[in-house]
């Protein structure tokens, strides 16, 4: 290996993905020890990390060009050292000239002080705070000043972070493309109408307030399903680059906040509502109206109290079929459609305000390539049979739908591109409905989950790939 070219040497390190791999290597010889750390651009550290200055130092010189630095100490208990603390991220801060990406999770000894030796960090473009118990807004103001280059801002569990002085000073600035805030209680969806003229250049926004108790309960709330906070455009900003948004767990009434962006996305491409309270059609009217680029929606619905006049009250789901028909009309583009109904009895279909007749609207109207339902009580054989018709469906998932049953599965292996099927606690359908779709021969994947009536032979021979499992998975329960 000595008598390698250097750049020879160099290509084959790159094309070597494993860490372990690399440290292995790099034990060869001098040469490759200096080649691949010169050339390591991105280091995960936890609870095995060094804190002194001294080894930090030499890490930092034994990889001069690390672009991206990831600290994680999830599962810290004090048997395993110490953390690392304001002092040691001075160190990287100061030491990596090339840093661009920093994250740090669960790091409960770095307080105000440590934000502010970011300051040195001039081409920051990415940072990561996980679980900063510590840190307040008054360090994460002193990240706004300090790192000019910084573009993307995740804040997440960040538990003394309230005031928004920082939000407003980036909105100022304006570099800011991406912004996540998740359960940040100090933090509420109406702060972020401070960031002004921030919203011209964002192209990513994730907001999810942090929930109680009460949260789980219904309420007493009843909300106006004739309001519309489009009317009239009392908050003087635009989201003209916004294109990935995700709001979750928020409260829109009787403060409008964070709704009025959704009339606002002339470039949004992907969708996320999740449980967001007080929303109606003619929110979602809105948004299809000014986004016609949009490709991917996801809607997690719970019952909610609405009322038009003050004689009647209906407890139902957000959105009724007059949405589905303006994403069908507005939305030429859309390609994933994500529907996930919570609390919703099937003893009671009008609980959900979508109807068969308007959700099959939407899937004839777009060329949609992935469905995902879940708990759609509105869903039956006959939503089936017309899905089957639908030329661009390539993944179909289908979470307690109680009312698609053997004869939907007859009709659904006949689906012209359909390669994978996904069913979850389907408890209406057999080993009968599995064997259609092996006689159709055109699945890829199948995934059977908690269905009770499909055993682990009704699934063999069918596909080749085949995952059966009697419980739901965890990725479900959460």
């Amino acid at each position: 290996m000595e008598d390698l070219p250097k750049a020879l040497v160099t290509e084959i390190l790159k094309r070597i993905t494993s860490t372990s791999d690399l440290n292995s290597l790099s034990l060869v010889s001098k040469q490759l020890y200096k080649i691949e750390g010169n050339q390591r651009c991105a280091i995960y550290v936890g609870s095995g990390l060094c804190t002194a200055t001294k080894a930090l130092t030499s890490l930092c010189a034994r990889f001069p060009n690390l672009r991206k630095v990831e600290i994680d100490y999830s599962g810290f208990i004090p048997g395993h050292g110490k953390q690392l603390d304001n002092k040691g991220l001075f160190v990287f801060s100061s030491h990596c000239s090339s840093l661009t990406d920093l994250t740090l999770s669960f790091c409960s000894c770095i307080d105000d002080s440590g934000p502010r030796c970011l300051a040195y960090c001039k081409t920051l473009v990415s940072l990561r705070l996980n679980s900063a118990p510590k840190i307040t807004s008054i360090g994460l103001f002193s990240v706004a000043v300090g790192c000019t280059s910084l573009s993307a801002l995740h804040l997440i569990d960040c538990e003394k972070i309230d005031s928004v002085e920082w939000l407003e000073y980036l909105g100022r600035d304006g570099s800011l493309k991406e912004l996540v805030v998740k359960n940040c209680k100090g933090i509420n969806h109406r702060d972020f109408l401070k960031f002004g003229s921030g919203w011209m250049k964002l192209q990513k926004f994730e907001f999810e307030r942090k929930r109680g108790i009460d949260d789980r309960l219904l309420g007493d709330m009843v909300y106006d399903s004739s309001y519309n906070a489009h009317s009239m455009d009392i908050y003087d900003f635009c989201c003209d680059s916004l294109k990935d948004l995700r709001l979750a767990h928020i409260k829109t009434w009787p403060e409008v906040g964070l709704r009025v962006v959704l009339g606002k996305c002339k470039a949004l491409e992907k969708l996320c509502l999740e449980y967001v309270h007080a929303l109606n059609d003619n929110d979602m009217i809105a948004l299809s109206r000014s986004c016609n680029n949009l490709k991917s929606i996801l809607l997690c619905l719970n019952l909610q109290c609405y009322s038009s006049d003050v004689s009647y009250c209906e407890t139902r789901t957000s959105f009724t079929d007059n949405s589905l028909y303006a994403i069908a009309l507005n939305c030429p583009m859309l390609q994933i459609v994500d529907l996930r109904f919570t609390r919703c009895s099937r003893d009671w279909p009008l609980e959900i305000g979508f109807t068969q007749k308007g959700f099959l609207t939407l899937i004839q109207s777009c060329p949609i390539h992935v469905l995902v339902l879940n708990n759609a009580n509105f869903f039956d054989d006959e939503g089936m049979k017309a899905v089957s018709s639908s030329p661009h469906l390539e993944t179909l998932e289908l979470i307690l739908c109680h009312a698609v049953t053997d004869a939907g599965m007859r009709f659904i292996a006949h689906t012209p591109c359909l390669s994978n099927l996904i069913l979850r606690a389907c408890h209406n359908i057999t080993g009968v409905g599995i064997a259609e779709l092996g006689r159709a021969h055109k699945l890829e994947s199948l995934v059977i989950e908690d269905c009770g009536e499909i055993s682990l032979q009704a699934t063999q021979g069918v596909i080749k790939s085949v995952h059966y499992s009697s419980k739901f998975s965890d990725a479900l329960k959460k």
